[in-house]
């Protein structure tokens, strides 16, 4: 068996990245997601495609952030780890976005394990598996509970203040490796940065309060390159029990349809059992399920 050649792509080779099977239907996934011909790579042995990846990020940023498309052909794991490995830019993440169930069907479920087997010979590990949603008028809008009173703040402090508060006792497996790396503050500063990353007006984040004026959290309606989508709901430690998570997403995806939202994307840890049942009653249904690898070291060029 001859080596495997691994090419990065431009506008005239752009083609081969559609020279392989998509038994997870990533296609369909990314369909309204914009790649740049030279962010995606394939490994050819033989002349044949066996794996290929593709990194993100927005269209205005100089480098990508993370692989969120990568195939790789029945056999091929190690072509695969080696298309990631030799990647000329560094990524700490690597996602996959797989059919709801995945699971329960033997060929998605050996497909998926091919692709993780990859990932992991190319340094990634396992960080957390992820229900995606995606809501539509179809489903129905909620009610608001009418419980709080929901405020725009233009200080990003009072974030920052409710931020390290909700991430010091978080279920959220991103906020948790930022906390295990750089403590409260380094996630909540993360999560700050997230948020202004987001094209879409930063006086759409709003503050929740009781009405008596007590803080209860916060809510991020956000417009992401791939359309609107709920950015954060945190509930403050001590306003907990109450359910509050649920009246903050009510609020948050009828903000979003009230400034023109036709569908909105949304998402939480599978672990995180009280968002996702908010997010059922909310009538979100589970359209994806994602799994989130993170690089035990740096990914980048050798």
């Amino acid at each position: 068996m001859t080596d495997p050649v691994i090419r990065t792509l431009d506008d005239s080779t752009a083609h081969l990245f559609d020279d392989l099977p998509d038994p997870l239907r990533l296609r369909e996934k990314h369909q309204n997601t914009q790649y740049r011909s030279d962010w995606k790579r394939v490994a050819l042995r033989d002349g044949r495609v066996v794996a290929r990846a593709a990194w993100w990020a927005r269209p205005e940023d100089t480098a990508p952030l993370l692989v969120n498309w990568f195939d790789v052909a029945e056999g091929e794991e190690e072509a695969g780890a080696e298309l990631l490995r030799t990647a000329p830019w560094q990524v700490d993440e690597l996602e996959l976005d797989l059919p709801a169930g995945w699971r329960d069907d033997p060929a998605l479920r050996t497909a998926a394990e091919i692709r993780f087997g990859a990932a992991r010979k190319a340094g990634f590990e396992l960080l957390v598996e992820r229900y995606n949603y995606r809501w539509t008028p179809e489903c129905g809008l909620p009610e608001r509970p009418g419980r709080l009173v929901f405020t725009a703040e233009p200080d990003d402090e009072v974030f920052l203040d409710v931020l390290r508060a909700v991430n010091s006792a978080t279920l959220d497996a991103h906020s948790r490796r930022a906390i295990e790396k750089g403590g409260v503050e380094l996630a909540a500063q993360e999560d700050l940065e997230i948020f202004h990353w987001f094209p879409s007006p930063r006086e759409w984040w709003q503050v929740a309060r009781t009405p008596d004026g007590e803080p209860v959290g916060i809510h991020i309606p956000v417009r992401n390159p791939s359309g609107p989508c709920i950015g954060f709901i945190g509930v403050l430690p001590g306003q907990r029990g109450h359910g509050y998570a649920y009246d903050l997403l009510v609020e948050c995806t009828r903000f979003l349809v009230e400034h023109g939202a036709e569908a909105i994307g949304a998402a939480t840890d599978q672990d995180n059992f009280p968002m996702a049942a908010h997010f059922a009653r909310a009538g979100y249904p589970v359209t994806r399920e994602r799994v989130n690898f993170w690089a035990s070291a740096a990914v980048s060029a050798g």
